[in-house]
């Protein structure tokens, strides 16, 4: 369904179940359908679509404006406190959400933990320079695609719910206003400074494998090591996992998952 009593229409798909409520957040350039094949036992689940992507409304980009959307799916449906579960930009949210909620019950935060373009000092034990040049130049390339009509072939590599269709022409949501804003805000570049001052109970859960496919390089593997030890010394509260699969951990292990996430709710409830 949308919601309409907002400053923008909210997309939210209500999956049911039994049990508290748990409001899931998909990544940057993903829909509400990223989690169609999560199964959280024991909970009711929701899921909505981010500002500027799937069926929800465009508005620019700001992180208190998103987390203002999250309140209003909340309220909307009257949800209470809920638990509020995130892949990637959506796990960057949920660690805004308990920041502003220090009461929340729980926070869950897949792989949502820095931009992949980063300080150097963030890859150790190789020097990223010429890597991170290429990385910034693929990703500025994708952000000036974002803004063009996308052609009859470039359009079946995105899901229906990615895509809109304006003056006859069809385009790939978000679009590039809302990605470069995203992109170069200092909440993206690195969560980890908010996630050490997380209160309430937290599951992050990382990967460990670069996406299939992807050519060799040091790259991501070193990106990873950067991650791992700057998860050291966190607050009591935060439980760390890691999982066999890259960043599109929702689409190759959504079992994993599920399981990851529904002992962490059920060991919070006891």
């Amino acid at each position: 369904m949308t919601i309409t009593d907002h400053d923008i229409p909210l997309a939210v798909r209500d999956h049911g179940g039994l049990g508290e409520p748990v409001l899931l957040l998909h990544g940057l350039g993903g829909t509400l359908e990223s989690w169609d094949a999560v199964h959280l036992a024991g909970h009711r689940t929701l899921a909505m679509d981010l500002r500027g992507h799937g069926h929800s409304g465009d508005g620019p980009w700001d992180w208190e404006k998103a987390l203002d959307d999250v309140e209003a799916v909340i309220a909307h449906f009257a949800l209470g406190n809920p638990v509020v579960a995130g892949h990637s930009l959506g796990g960057m949210l949920a660690v805004q959400w308990a920041l502003r909620h220090p009461d929340c019950p729980a926070i869950v935060n897949l792989d949502g933990l820095r931009s992949a373009e980063n300080d150097p000092g963030n890859y150790p034990g190789i020097d990223p320079t010429r890597e991170l040049a290429a990385l910034k130049a693929a990703f500025d390339a994708q952000a000036a695609a974002m803004a063009l009509p996308l052609s009859p072939e470039m359009r079946a590599r995105f899901p229906a719910r990615a895509l809109t269709e304006r003056d006859g022409q069809v385009y790939a949501r978000p679009g590039a206003a809302l990605l470069e804003a995203v992109r170069h805000s200092p909440e993206f570049r690195d969560t980890i400074p908010l996630l050490r001052r997380v209160g309430c109970p937290a599951l992050v859960v990382i990967p460990a494998q670069d996406p299939p496919g992807a050519p060799a390089s040091e790259l991501m593997p070193a990106f990873r090591r950067g991650v791992r030890r700057d998860l050291t010394g966190l607050p009591d509260a935060v439980r760390v996992e890691e999982i066999a699969a890259s960043h599109d951990m929702l689409a190759e292990q959504p079992k994993t998952v599920s399981g990851l996430m529904t002992a962490f709710l059920t060991g919070i409830g006891q």
